[in-house]
C-alpha cells in the first residue's frame, strides 16, 4: 500500500516512453512506400550523397576527437595556468545551434568573407572542406568533456611503477593511458560519428554542391512534402546510430576500473607546457572568431559594403520578429528542462534504486533507445505519429519532442549519481516502513542536488541550440528562435542572422552563469 504512488508513478513513464519513443518510430517504419524505397536507392544522387556524408563524417570524426583527446590531455596532464578559463573557452560552441558554425566560416572564409577579403585570398570553403570544418567546431566540445571526465580517473601508481620499471613516457602512454581511455575513447568516437552523420546544419550552409543525406531528408520532407522518401532516409539514418549504440551499450570497459588511490603528479616540463598553451590558445582563436565575427555583424551598416556601427540590424531583427521567437524559445527550454529534469530523474531513481526486474530492464533499454535517434529522424516520426492531434501545432508538441530528444543523457546522469547509494538502503528502509517515494523526497533528492542541476543546464542549454527536431513540428507561432537562422540565411540576412546567433549564446552563457552560481552555493552550504 506505501508504495501504491511509486507503482502508479513507474507505470506512467512506461506509457509515456511508448508514445514518446516506440510508437512514433513504428509510426515511421509503417509509413514507407515500398515502391519508394527502389526509387531512392537507384536514383543518381543517392550514392554520391551517401558517399559524401561517410567520407565527411569520418574525417571530421578522427580530426574532432584527436582534437578533444589532444585538449583534454593538456588540460589534465600539464602545468598550464587557467585550466578552467580554457576549458569554458572550448564548450562555447556548444551554446550556438550547429548550423551557426556553418554560417560563421561562410562570414570569414566565403567569398566575401572577413579573412577572404583581410588577406585578398580565396578559400575553397564549399564542399567537403567546410562541412569538415564545421562539424569539428560543433562536435569537439562534446567529445573534450567526455574525454576530460576520463582522465580525472587515472591512478597514477600505475604510473609510478611503470617510471621505477624503466618505461619512457611514449611507452607510459601507449601502455597505460591508451589502455586506461580505450573504453570510454570508443564511446566518444561512436557518440561524435552519430552527431556529425546526422546534422544537416553545417552542411546545409557550407555543402555546396556535396549534398549529404539528412540535408536530402530535409528538402525532401520540408521542401517538398514527401514523407514517404523522407521515412528512408530516416532509417538509413538511425543504421549507425543504433550500430554505435549496440556497441556502445555492450562495451564493458567504459572506463578506468581500479579505484583511484593517489591523483595523477603533473611533472615539471616546460617544452611540453610550451606546446599545450600554443595549441589551446590556436583552438580558442579558431573557436573565437566566428563569434567575434556575428558580434561585429550584428552591429554593422550592411556587410560587406559598409562596415560602419549601426543598430539597424537589430531593429530590423527584432521587427522580423525576434521578440516573440525568443520568448518561444525559452518558454520551450524552461518547460523542457523542468518536465525532462523530473521524468529523466524519476525514470533513474525506478531503475537504479529498484530490484532488477524484467519491467525495469526493459525502461533502462528505452531510455537508452533515445539516444540513438537523430533529431530528424525524431521529427519526422512526430509528424507522422502526432500529425492532426490536439498536441500538433503548438508549443506542447516542441516540448515533448525535445524532453523525448534530450532524454538518454540527463537520464544517465542520474542513473550514475543514484547508483552511488549503498545497495540495501532500500531494504534498511522498508524494514522501518518508510516509502520509495519518501526516500526519493528526502534522501535521494537532497543528495543529488547539484547532478538535477546539471541535468537542467544540459536539458536547457540544448533546447535553446537544437533546429533538428523542432524544424519539422515548429510553425510561424510556435517556431523557437534558433530557427530563424536557416529561414535568415535562405532570405540573405546575413547581420540578423548574426544577431539571433548572439542572442542564443547569450542567453546560454546567462544560464551557465546561474548554474555556477547554485553550485557555489551548495557547496558552501556542504
Amino acid at each position: 500500500m506505501k508504495n501504491r504512488g511509486f507503482r502508479a508513478g513507474k507505470l506512467l513513464v512506461l506509457i509515456f516512453l511508448c508514445f514518446s519513443v516506440l510508437l512514433p518510430l513504428f509510426t515511421l517504419f509503417f509509413h514507407i512506400d515500398g515502391e519508394d524505397i527502389s526509387k531512392v536507392i537507384h536514383s543518381p544522387q543517392f550514392a554520391p550523397m551517401l558517399i559524401n556524408s561517410l567520407i565527411t563524417t569520418t574525417l571530421a570524426t578522427i580530426f574532432s576527437v584527436s582534437l578533444a583527446f589532444a585538449l583534454a590531455w593538456f588540460m589534465n596532464r600539464t602545468n598550464l595556468r587557467y585550466r578552467s578559463i580554457f576549458t569554458v573557452l572550448f564548450t562555447l560552441p556548444m551554446l550556438i545551434p550547429s548550423i551557426s558554425h556553418g554560417m560563421g566560416l561562410v562570414l570569414l572564409f566565403g567569398d566575401n568573407g572577413l579573412i577572404s577579403n583581410l588577406l585578398h585570398m580565396k578559400f575553397y570553403l564549399y564542399g567537403y572542406n567546410g562541412i569538415i570544418l564545421g562539424s569539428i567546431l560543433y562536435s569537439f566540445p562534446v567529445a573534450f568533456l567526455m574525454l576530460c571526465d576520463t582522465f580525472q580517473y587515472e591512478d597514477y601508481t600505475t604510473y609510478e611503477a611503470a617510471t621505477v620499471l624503466g618505461l619512457s613516457k611514449k611507452q607510459q602512454f601507449l601502455t597505460i593511458t591508451l589502455p586506461n581511455v580505450k573504453g570510454p575513447l570508443i564511446s566518444v568516437i561512436f557518440s561524435v560519428f552519430t552527431m556529425i552523420f546526422t546534422d544537416y546544419g553545417v552542411p546545409l550552409v557550407v555543402g555546396g554542391k556535396s549534398m549529404t543525406l539528412p540535408v536530402y531528408m530535409y528538402r525532401e520532407v520540408i521542401g517538398l512534402l514527401d514523407f514517404s522518401k523522407g521515412a528512408i532516409i530516416g532509417i538509413l539514418l538511425l543504421i549507425p546510430a543504433f550500430i554505435a549504440f549496440i556497441i556502445d551499450f555492450k562495451n564493458d570497459n567504459k572506463g578506468n576500473s581500479s579505484t583511484v588511490t593517489r591523483s595523477y603528479v603533473i611533472t615539471p616540463n616546460r617544452k611540453r607546457d610550451r606546446i599545450a598553451y600554443i595549441i589551446c590558445i590556436a583552438t580558442v582563436v579558431f573557436i573565437s572568431l566566428p563569434i567575434i565575427t556575428f558580434a561585429i555583424l550584428s552591429f554593422v551598416k550592411q556587410y560587406p559594403t559598409d562596415m560602419s556601427f549601426s543598430l539597424d540590424n537589430v531593429v530590423q531583427a527584432f521587427d522580423l520578429g525576434v521578440r516573440m521567437y525568443l520568448k518561444n524559445a525559452l518558454a520551450i527550454a524552461l518547460l523542457t528542462s523542468i518536465l525532462g529534469v523530473c521524468l529523466t530523474y524519476f525514470t533513474a531513481f525506478i531503475t537504479a534504486r529498484s530490484h532488477h526486474s524484467f519491467s525495469n530492464m526493459a525502461l533502462h533499454l528505452i531510455s537508452m533507445i533515445s539516444l540513438a535517434i537523430p533529431g530528424v529522424v525524431l521529427g519526422l516520426s512526430y509528424v507522422l505519429f502526432y500529425k492532426g492531434s490536439l498536441l500538433y501545432g503548438g508549443l506542447s508538441i516542441l516540448v515533448l519532442v525535445n524532453i523525448t530528444h534530450f532524454f538518454a543523457n540527463p537520464y544517465l546522469l542520474a542513473y550514475n549519481s543514484l547508483q552511488q547509494f549503498h545497495s540495501n538502503l532500500e531494504d534498511i528502509s522498508a524494514t522501518m516502513g518508510i516509502s520509495k517515494l519518501r526516500m526519493l523526497k528526502d534522501v535521494y533528492i537532497p543528495c543529488t542536488q547539484a547532478t538535477i542541476i546539471e541535468m537542467f543546464s544540459y536539458i536547457f542549454v540544448n533546447c535553446m541550440v537544437t533546429i533538428s527536431a523542432v524544424s519539422f513540428l515548429a510553425n510561424f507561432r510556435n517556431m523557437p528562435l534558433s530557427l530563424l537562422i536557416p529561414q535568415f540565411d535562405s532570405q540573405s540576412l546575413i547581420e540578423a542572422t548574426a544577431f539571433i546567433s548572439i542572442v542564443i549564446l547569450s542567453v546560454n552563457l546567462v544560464m551557465k552563469l546561474i548554474i555556477y552560481l547554485l553550485k557555489r552555493s551548495l557547496q558552501k552550504e556542504k
